[in-house]
């Protein structure tokens, strides 16, 4: 297959992995082949339809690895999703009546691009897919290779999303300074929420990372400096099923022992209840333009300490969101590695005209491969079965039982 024009867009919400990402990519070709055009479309999905892009430079050639060293995305991210005709006329990113697949489409035509690497999760990279199919019926041959980008690493069938091991990471390091407030009053209640709206890999990861961290440190409990302090109390995510009255009974043997008590919670853990709440109440839910309830909006962390806070006898309560200082962030040196391989792949699949996303297909030995589009699917549960987290939730001495299959 011979490649001329390649395109690259990054799309949903941030991870920390985007930038590095689009940088591998380009000192891929670089190397390979400078001559090959490429080109970034501005801001995903967004930029696509309205054939806004920037044409990477010598210089953005050159320089490519400093990408590396920032988080975000250099090319620019949106929330755009091609099936919802009715919000992206409402945007003006399309007119009444257009098909937001054609426009892109006919776009990538306009544009004479050969190869498009999306950077995104699931829905990003099966939409490429769609794409792809489109064009390929109205005889226009497009190669899309996907790399799987999210923080909640619930891609399936892949083992290792790029940037979720950098997200637990850093949001350990967040709670590395908020648990420093637990001395602030008598009776404090700090509550950690996490990102993770139907996964909760990313808070079980970083709640594991923060107490490799305790274990780490010196502690002096003589004058009050001790790791019980500063120790995670409570941990919920949505693949967990946990009664509240029972949980608020032994917080509150932890509180009035030790004067503290630090919950973490994944941000999707306990909406069914919320949402049961609000309806009764009788308060509108709002979505985006997925579908997906406005989590900030009924703010879950909120409304955990709301349930713990009286019946704990908390004087002092703090609510503490760690997911925009997490999924912002600059790759860590696992990330890179990982981005590295995958990005290695990714251009060996473009060149060679083999479409899907790039992953360590768990379904296959872990291998590293590009998986089939088909085969690509998100909101991969947590498996909270695994040694490594029953045993963490036996160290903190809180029950575990999973959630009811849905």
């Amino acid at each position: 297959m011979s490649v001329k024009r390649v395109a690259i867009l990054t799309a949903g919400g941030f991870a920390p992995c985007l930038s590095t990402a689009v940088g591998d990519l380009i000192e891929r070709y670089n190397e390979i082949d400078p001559s090959i055009e490429l080109i970034a479309y501005q801001h995903g999905y967004h930029g696509l339809l309205t054939g806004t892009y920037v044409v990477v430079d010598e210089d953005a050639r050159k320089n490519a690895a400093v990408l590396k060293r920032f988080g975000g995305s250099p090319i620019g991210n949106s929330r755009v999703k091609l099936t919802n005709a009715k919000d992206l006329v409402k945007r003006g990113l399309v007119t009444e009546g257009q098909n937001p697949l054609e426009v892109a489409a006919d776009q990538l035509k306009t544009d004479h691009v050969d190869v498009l690497h999306t950077i995104g999760g699931d829905d990003t990279n099966t939409t490429a897919a769609d794409l792809a199919a489109y064009l390929h019926e109205n005889g226009y041959e497009l190669t899309v290779v996907g790399l799987p980008k999210t923080i909640d690493n619930d891609v399936v069938p892949i083992r290792q999303s790029l940037g979720a091991d950098t997200a637990a990471e850093e949001t350990s390091k967040f709670a590395q300074n908020i648990i420093g407030e637990n001395r602030v009053g008598p009776r404090t209640l700090i509550v950690h929420e996490i990102m993770g709206r139907n996964c909760g890999w990313l808070a079980a990861a970083a709640t594991r990372k923060y107490r490799e961290w305790l274990d780490q440190q010196a502690w002096v409990p003589s004058i009050g400096l001790s790791r019980e302090r500063w120790d995670v109390d409570a941990l919920y995510l949505p693949e967990m099923h946990f009664n509240l009255d029972e949980e608020a009974v032994r917080l509150k043997s932890v509180m009035d022992e030790r004067g503290n008590v630090n919950i973490f919670i994944s941000e999707g853990a306990g909406v069914p209840e919320i949402l049961a709440e609000m309806e009764a109440n009788g308060e509108e839910i709002r979505r985006d333009a997925f579908g997906h309830v406005r989590l900030d909006e009924i703010n879950p962390g909120k409304w955990f300490s709301e349930q713990f806070a009286a019946r704990l006898g908390a004087e002092k309560v703090m609510v503490q969101k760690s997911g925009y200082f997490s999924r912002s962030a600059a790759s860590n040196e696992y990330d890179l590695q990982l981005i590295g391989e995958m990005a290695d792949l990714a251009v060996k699949s473009a060149l060679e005209g083999v479409s899907g996303v790039v992953g360590h297909d768990e379904e296959d030995g872990d291998k590293l491969k590009t998986i089939e589009f088909s085969r690509i699917a998100g909101h991969k549960a947590f498996d909270v079965t695994s040694p490594w987290f029953v045993e963490m939730m036996e160290n903190m001495g809180q029950p575990l039982e999973a959630a009811p299959a849905e």
